[in-house]
């Protein structure tokens, strides 16, 4: 593999910007050169010429994109779906199923046994995160109402026999058999999330002392505060903001959460506990139209427009079609804060949920060398996963 050097480069720190040149060597980040000091000698010089290089992008929440998502039942979809977030900046993805019937989710964990984790021009695939179906009707938002179901011991029982690729599990904590299940993801090593819930918050606290660690997509498809016999009683999302420790997940389109939300949150968690998420399906990346979410042949009917996938009636959105650098772009105009902290969302936050941190996720000397170029408005012009350097033209890379 050859030595590559990025020079005249504005590199995010985890706490500052500074102004130098990167060299990376055999995967690894090799050297970090200030501006003014000596440089390493390196196999190909990448003059960016004032460029922003930034640790790559960590997408742990993403059901598809270009056109294709990761449940259409064959390699070919999983992989052009990667692809393409990977042109958007992303150089570790998580592929994420939605609630179908028990045959669908053990053939997809079957399927996903033979995807080639660590594939050339592809991002990092660290594991699976499975999204249901054990989840709440009232919050279901656009996961199939038919398919949802209380947790089964089973049913995950034999997932866990098919597969040990499944990194997180998302599940609603207040349904019958939710307590039993989380040990058991406790006992196999895989992340709990919250998601799809109307628990009350102290269902959500108990959780998170027996080993959740997060909420997915914050606010949506979440409990808020509620009346029950007149009383008010605080929810998942109040529980979010209570429990310090635990992750919040946070779709910044600019269509699923107000500028307001994102704000509050910013403040109340801190850029440590947030994770910016696509929770993209299929038409990320794609023009508007009409598309499926889900398998292509038993899915749910979609139609994306001003920005966003929805339920044909257009109660409910269903899903993003953002990519990672839309995200950053958004919460560049959200939030008033230094493009290093911005950045910190998308890369260290997300790879200490995936407890990767020590590997990924900053730039430092040691770490694996992911990385992302780009310039003032965010448009990517470089990616590199593992040392592998890839040039990007208007969200794809050349033929």
């Amino acid at each position: 593999m050859e030595t590559v050097l990025f020079k005249n480069a504005k590199i995010i720190l985890e706490n500052k910007i500074l102004q130098g040149s990167l060299l990376t060597d055999r995967g690894k980040i090799a050297a970090i050169c200030p501006l003014g000091e000596n440089v390493p000698q390196a196999d190909r010089i990448i003059d960016i010429e004032g460029k922003y290089l930034s640790p790559g992008f960590i997408d742990v929440h993403t059901h598809g994109g270009g056109g294709c998502d990761f449940m259409d039942g064959n390699l070919d979809s999983i992989y052009h779906a990667c692809h393409m977030h990977m042109t958007h900046g992303t150089t570790t993805i998580v592929p994420t199923t939605i609630t179908s019937t028990k045959e669908s989710l053990f053939e997809f964990v079957k399927l996903f046994n033979q995807v080639e984790l660590n594939r050339e021009q592809m991002p990092n695939i660290p594991g699976l995160h499975l999204e249901g179906p054990y989840f709440s009707y009232h919050q279901r938002g656009a996961q199939d109402p038919k398919y949802l179901r209380n947790p089964e011991k089973e049913e995950y029982e034999e997932v866990f026999r098919l597969t040990d690729r499944i990194l997180r599990w998302s599940f609603a904590v207040e349904l019958e058999g939710a307590d039993e299940f989380l040990k058991a993801l406790n006992d196999h090593g895989i992340i709990s999330s919250l998601a799809h819930s109307d628990a009350v918050c102290t269902d959500v606290m108990e959780a998170q002392k027996n080993g959740l660690k997060a909420l997915t997509h914050f606010y949506s498809g979440m409990s808020d505060v509620k009346r029950v016999n007149a009383f008010r009683v605080a929810g998942a999302v109040q529980a979010g903001y209570l429990m310090d420790d635990v992750f919040v997940e946070l779709i910044v389109d600019g269509c699923h959460l107000p500028k307001e939300l994102v704000q509050l949150t910013y403040k109340v968690k801190g850029a440590d506990k947030i994770c910016f998420v696509t929770d993209s399906m299929r038409a990320a990346g794609m023009p508007d139209g009409e598309y499926i979410l889900g398998n292509k042949d038993t899915g749910l009917s979609t139609i994306v427009e001003d920005g966003v996938a929805k339920l044909p009636d257009r109660t409910a959105f269903a899903g993003s079609v953002a990519t990672m650098d839309r995200l950053l772009r958004t919460g560049r105009e959200f939030l008033d804060i230094p493009l290093w902290e911005l950045v910190k969302m998308v890369s260290l936050s997300p790879a200490a949920l995936l407890n990767m941190q020590d590997q990924k996720g900053s730039i430092r000397l040691g770490k694996d060398a992911d990385l992302v170029v780009f310039d003032e408005n965010i448009i990517i012009s470089h990616v590199m996963v593992m040392g592998n350097l890839q040039t990007v033209e208007n969200g794809r890379t050349p033929d």
